[in-house]
């Protein structure tokens, strides 16, 4: 039984690597393709009035926030994917949605890590490649995000779905027990 424990284990690690994989080699590709075809602050639509592609730098974190806060974004984000890996490494109470939040918010981070790291004047001076730019509702608000940025909050949206559905299952287990416990009546 144990062993059949471990294939299920190293199964959902492998699988998490090739998700953070892929979210790296889809946001890099797609970065350096838009780099390749677009000047910066060109425009070209895709969807007019909703979607197109705008090649842009942001220095900033989500939303252009916290521009020029570029060790903080380095520092945080370093500790944040260590925790990610270690976790998807290590940690036992793994499910496949768990495992699948994690995988795309660690990939999405590592991505825009490497774009702050290369793309910029100076070392820690890195800016982020954007590119989709979604513009459903102009008269409210416009984002332009990457892939990686799309990732993160696909993956966050996950997790919050994995600790909800958590919540639930430990809500319905502990009913049963209380009912179980006192013979079912209640």
């Amino acid at each position: 039984m144990k062993k059949k424990r471990m294939k299920k284990e190293t199964r959902l690690t492998l699988v998490a690597a090739a998700i953070v994989a892929a979210v790296i080699a889809v946001d890099q590709c797609a970065k350096h393709a838009v780099m390749a075809c677009l000047a910066l602050d060109e425009s070209i639509d895709l969807i007019p009035g909703v979607l197109r592609l705008t090649y842009i730098r942001n220095a900033g974190a989500a939303f252009g926030m916290l521009k020029n806060a570029r060790w903080l974004f380095l520092i945080v984000s370093t500790a944040v994917i260590a925790a990610a890996v270690w976790f998807l490494i290590f940690y036992h109470r793994k499910t496949r949605l768990l495992n699948c939040a994690v995988a795309m918010i660690t990939g999405g981070g590592i991505s825009n890590m490497i774009d702050r790291l290369f793309y910029g004047e100076t070392f820690a001076g890195g800016t982020v490649v954007d590119f989709l730019d979604f513009c459903a509702f102009p008269n409210l608000w416009c984002w332009i995000f990457n892939v990686a940025d799309a990732a993160v909050v696909i993956g966050t949206g996950l997790l919050i779905l994995y600790l909800i559905l958590d919540i639930i299952k430990e809500s319905k287990t502990a009913h049963g027990e209380t009912n179980h416990a006192d013979g079912g009546n209640t």
